[in-house]
C-alpha cells in the first residue's frame, strides 16, 4: 500500500518508519517542505514531497500534526481519501476549542466535519511513540497490547486494523467516530499498556463519564 502522512514529527516518522518496515510505501511532507526532512529518507527508507503530493501519492493518508493546525489544510485537498486521524486535542497547546471544551463533539468529529469528503478513521493516538516502535509483538503472543480506532466506514477501519496487525498489536474496533472520544487523552485507554480484554473493560467503563473526562485534559 502507498502510505502519505502530513507531518514528520514524532508520529509521522514512527508511523513511517514501521510502515516502511512491513513492505509499505511511504512518503513523508511536512508545511515547510521537503528540504526541511533532507536525512529521513535515510533513517527511514521512505520518499519525501510536498504535502500535495505526499496526499495524491497516498492511498492512504496520516494525518500526522497537531490539532490546532488542521484548519491550514483546506478541505478540497483531502476530498475522497482515506484518512488517518491521529490528533489529540491538548488546550495549552491548541488553546481552547469551544466545542471540546463543552463537551459537544470530538475532536475527530471536528476533522470530519472539515474534510467533509473524506472517510475519517481514528487511530494510533492512544500509545506513546516510542511503545508503538518497540512495543509490537507477534500474532498469538499472551498479553499482546491492543489498540484501538473509531471510524463510520468499515472498510475504511479494515485497512487501518490490518496495519495495527502488522505492526505488532491486537484491534479493538469501538465503533463509530464519535466513539472515539473513549480513547481521548484523560480516559482510561488513553496511553496505557493493555491487552484486548482489559483494553475493552476501559473502554467500556459504565463508571466513566467520558464526556466529562475532557474537561481533565
Amino acid at each position: 500500500m502507498q502510505i502519505g502522512i502530513i507531518g514528520a514529527g514524532v508520529v509521522g516518522r514512527a508511523v513511517a518508519k514501521l510502515a516502511v518496515h512491513t513492505g509499505h510505501e511511504v512518503m513523508l511532507s511536512n508545511s515547510r517542505g521537503p528540504k526541511s526532512m533532507f536525512s529521513l529518507p535515510y533513517s527511514i527508507g521512505c520518499t519525501l514531497g510536498s504535502v500535495k503530493e505526499a496526499v495524491r501519492f497516498g492511498d492512504l493518508v496520516v494525518l500526522a500534526i497537531p490539532l490546532y493546525a488542521y484548519h491550514s489544510l483546506p478541505a478540497a485537498l483531502l476530498s475522497g481519501k482515506r484518512v488517518v486521524d491521529t490528533c489529540n486535542y491538548y488546550p495549552e497547546r491548541d488553546g481552547g476549542i469551544t466545542e471540546l471544551d463543552q463537551h459537544t463533539s470530538t475532536s475527530s468529529e471536528l476533522i470530519a466535519r472539515h474534510f467533509a469528503e473524506s472517510h475519517i478513521v481514528k487511530a494510533f493516538n492512544a500509545i506513546p511513540m516510542n511503545d508503538l516502535e518497540t512495543g509490537g509483538l507477534p500474532s498469538g503472543t499472551p498479553g499482546r497490547r491492543a489498540l484501538p480506532l473509531a471510524g463510520d466506514r468499515e472498510s475504511d477501519k479494515h485497512i487501518v486494523a490490518g496495519l495495527y496487525e502488522q505492526f505488532g498489536f491486537d484491534v479493538v474496533d469501538v465503533g463509530s467516530l464519535a466513539e472515539g472520544v473513549r480513547f481521548e487523552p484523560g480516559t482510561p485507554a488513553y496511553c496505557k499498556p493493555l491487552a484486548r480484554e482489559e483494553l475493552e473493560a476501559a473502554l467500556a467503563d459504565e463508571n466513566v463519564d467520558f464526556q466529562a473526562l475532557r474537561a481533565r485534559q
